[in-house]
């Protein structure tokens, strides 16, 4: 699946070179979570670039990774996809999909956001909730994000 969607990003990328566009890196920290058990903290960064559509829309593609921090957890990595609108020029409201790598199961996600400009630099909100492969329990992250656009 995750061979299929970085060749699915890449297919994009080189495709719609007249699309306008911007990448952005973050820092990013918050909870995560299974149903019924305490949160716990993590920490971590994501790189992706946004293109725009007509009427405000855009799409985009990221990669990240995240480490809760608690005793036996490992970092996890993601490949995720991202649509959604403008809603003001400062502010993105947008639905994910993603895939989560790593060690432990593997999982697919489904969330949303919102993202604030200001100027170069930006903030951000997200739920995710993560549907675990072969009988893992299924979880939850909230996240809060700083980073910048270029």
């Amino acid at each position: 699946m995750r061979t299929i969607f970085a060749a699915l990003c890449c297919a994009l990328v080189t495709a719609s070179p007249a699309l306008a566009g911007e990448a952005r890196v973050e820092l990013q920290t918050g909870a995560g979570w299974y149903d019924g058990d305490a949160a716990k903290g993590l920490i971590g960064a994501a790189g992706g670039y946004d293109w725009s559509l007509p009427g405000g829309a855009f799409f985009g593609v990221e990669e990240s990774v995240d480490k809760v921090m608690a005793t036996g957890y490992y970092v996890r990595w993601a490949t995720s996809g991202r649509i959604g609108a403008h809603i003001t020029p400062q502010d993105k409201l947008y639905a994910t999909a993603g895939y989560n790598y790593g060690t432990g199961p593997h999982a697919t996600d489904l969330g949303g956001g919102w993202e604030h400009s200001l100027g170069a630099a930006y903030t951000k909100v997200e739920y995710r909730r993560y549907f675990t492969e072969n009988g893992g329990r299924d979880g939850n992250g909230a996240l809060v994000g700083v980073g910048i656009h270029f």
